[in-house]
C-alpha cells in the first residue's frame, strides 16, 4: 500500500496547479487519451465535470464522450455527447489535434450534430482549410438553421474565401434577423454594406433604426458619427463625438479623431465660405487639439497642412494678410513625397495637395506645381501595381474581418492622389473625372466627396 497522506498532498498540489480551469484539464487529458489511457483521462476531467448532467464547456462533455467510447461505455459516451451538443456554445473554439478527433468522434457517432459541425467547422476555418470549414458548417445550419453565429462564420467565409459577396449578405442578414440584439453582428453587416457599396444614406437610416445598438460599441458608435459627415451634417457629428467617452482600440487608431477634425475643418469651410472668416478660425483652431473624451492624443508628426491652410485663407478674409502668412509657410512644410496607404499613419497625399495651396498663396507656383505633379506623377506610376503586406503590422487603416482586395484600394488611392494633382494644376475636368473613378469603386470616400466639390468651386 502507498503513503495515502503523500498521495492526497499530491493530489491536492495538482488541484491547485490546474485551478479548476477547463483548457488545463483538457490539456491534461488529451495526454491520457494519446497513450491510450482512457480512464485516466476521464477521472481528470470528472474533477470538473462529474457527470453528464453538469453544464460546462462543451468540448469537457464531447471529450468525455470520446474516452468513455473508447473504453466501451457508450451510454455514458451518448450521454455526455448530447450534454455537448446542449451545452452554450459562446468562447468555445477547439483548436488542438485531440479536439479533432473527439469532433470527429462524435460526428461519426451522430451525424446530426448541429454544434459538432460547427466546431469543427471553427478548427478547420482556423487550420486554413476554409473548403472543409463551410461544408461543416453547412451541415450545422442545415440541422439548426436557427443558430445566429454558424450563419455568421459562413458569411465570412463565403466572402473572404469564396468572394460570393451575395451569399454573404444573405447570410449575415440571417445572423442578425436571429439576435437582432448582437451589436457584434450589426458592426459587421453594416461594415458589409460599406464593403458592397450600399449609399450612405441607407447605411446611416440602418443604423438610426438600432440606435440602442451603436450605443454599446465604440466602433459601430464611430460608423454613425462617419455617415453623418459622409452626409455633411457635421454639426451633428460633432455633438454626438462630445457626448461619448471613447476608448482606444487596435484597428481603430486615428480613426475618431480623424472625423473630429474632419467635421471641423469641414465647418470652418463652411463659415469661411459664408463670410464668417472670425468663426472659421475658432473651429480651425479647435481642430489642432484633441479634447480628452476621444481617448487618443495626436501622434508627434501629425500632418496638419490642410487645418493651417484654411486658418491662412481665414485670416486672409480678415485682411489680416502678416498673420495669414506663418499659416501658410507652415502649411507648406512636411513630408512632400506621395506613398502609399497600407497603415493608419502613412502620408495622406491631401497633405501634400494643402502643401502645394499654401505655396501658391505664397506666390511660388513653381513650389505649388513641384507638389501637384509629383501627385499626378507618383499615381500614374503605381496605378496598376499588385499590392501586398510586405511586413506584419498592427493599425490597419480599415476593420480586416472582410478582407481587402488590396489592388483595388491601391487604385482608390491613386486615381484619388492622381484627382489633387490635377486639381492642384487647374484641370477640374480631369479632377472631377478621377474624383468619380474614386466613388464608383468606393461610395463613401470622404476625400473624394470635399475634393469633387473644389471641382466646381473656388479651391479655399
Amino acid at each position: 500500500m502507498g503513503d495515502a497522506a503523500e498521495a492526497d498532498a499530491v493530489l491536492a498540489e495538482l488541484q491547485r496547479l490546474m485551478r479548476g480551469d477547463a483548457h488545463n484539464a483538457l490539456q491534461l487529458a488529451a495526454d491520457y487519451l494519446g497513450f491510450g489511457l482512457y480512464d485516466e483521462a476521464v477521472q481528470v476531467l470528472q474533477r470538473i465535470v462529474p457527470d453528464a448532467d453538469t453544464p460546462a464547456y462543451p468540448m469537457l462533455h464531447y471529450t468525455l464522450a470520446y474516452a468513455h467510447e473508447r473504453a466501451g461505455r457508450s451510454e455514458l459516451a451518448a450521454r455526455h455527447r448530447q450534454a455537448g451538443a446542449a451545452a452554450p456554445a459562446d468562447y468555445c473554439f477547439p483548436n488542438s489535434l485531440t479536439d479533432l478527433l473527439v469532433l470527429q468522434s462524435a460526428i461519426e457517432a451522430n451525424p446530426g450534430d448541429a454544434k459538432a459541425h460547427y466546431y469543427l467547422g471553427n478548427w478547420m476555418y482556423d487550420k486554413k482549410r476554409p473548403d472543409e470549414a463551410i461544408a461543416h458548417w453547412e451541415a450545422s445550419r442545415k440541422v439548426d438553421p436557427g443558430f445566429p453565429t454558424v450563419h455568421r462564420n459562413l458569411a465570412l467565409a463565403y466572402y473572404n474565401k469564396r468572394q460570393d459577396a451575395d451569399a454573404a449578405r444573405e447570410a449575415l442578414e440571417t445572423a442578425f434577423a436571429l439576435n437582432p440584439e448582437d451589436a457584434r453582428v450589426f458592426y459587421e453587416l453594416d461594415q458589409l454594406y460599406k464593403k458592397l457599396g450600399r449609399p450612405a444614406a441607407e447605411r446611416f437610416a440602418a443604423l438610426e433604426r438600432h440606435l440602442a445598438l451603436v450605443e454599446k460599441r465604440d466602433d459601430l458608435y464611430l460608423e454613425y458619427v462617419t455617415l453623418l459627415n459622409t452626409l455633411n451634417r457635421h454639426d451633428e457629428a460633432l455633438r454626438a463625438l462630445e457626448a461619448r467617452k471613447f476608448h482606444p482600440w487596435e484597428g481603430g487608431e486615428g480613426k475618431v479623431t480623424g472625423q473630429y477634425r474632419f467635421a471641423l475643418v469641414e465647418l470652418g469651410k463652411q463659415a469661411l465660405a459664408a463670410g464668417n472668416a472670425e468663426q472659421a478660425i475658432e473651429l480651425l483652431e479647435r481642430a489642432l487639439v484633441y479634447p480628452e473624451n476621444l481617448g487618443e492624443g495626436k501622434l508627434t508628426g501629425a500632418q496638419e497642412n490642410d487645418i493651417l491652410y484654411y486658418l491662412g485663407c481665414a485670416y486672409e478674409g480678415l485682411g489680416r494678410l502678416e498673420e495669414a502668412t506663418p499659416y501658410w509657410q507652415a502649411a507648406s512644410q512636411g513630408l512632400e513625397e506621395p506613398a502609399g496607404a497600407m497603415y493608419y499613419n502613412d502620408q495622406p497625399p491631401e497633405m501634400i495637395f494643402y502643401q502645394g495651396l499654401a505655396w501658391r498663396k505664397l506666390g511660388v507656383e513653381k513650389e505649388a506645381k513641384r507638389r501637384f505633379n509629383k501627385l499626378v506623377d507618383y499615381a500614374e506610376k503605381h496605378l496598376f501595381d499588385e499590392v501586398e503586406f510586405d511586413y506584419f503590422a498592427v493599425s490597419l487603416p480599415d476593420f480586416l474581418v472582410f478582407e481587402d482586395d488590396l489592388n483595388r484600394r491601391n487604385v482608390i488611392h491613386c486615381r484619388f492622389m492622381r484627382g489633387l494633382g490635377k486639381l492642384g494644376l487647374g484641370r477640374p475636368e480631369e479632377a472631377a473625372e478621377q474624383f468619380d473613378e474614386v466613388l464608383a469603386l468606393e461610395p463613401s470616400h470622404q476625400g473624394a466627396m470635399i475634393h469633387r466639390r473644389m471641382c466646381r468651386g473656388k479651391q479655399t
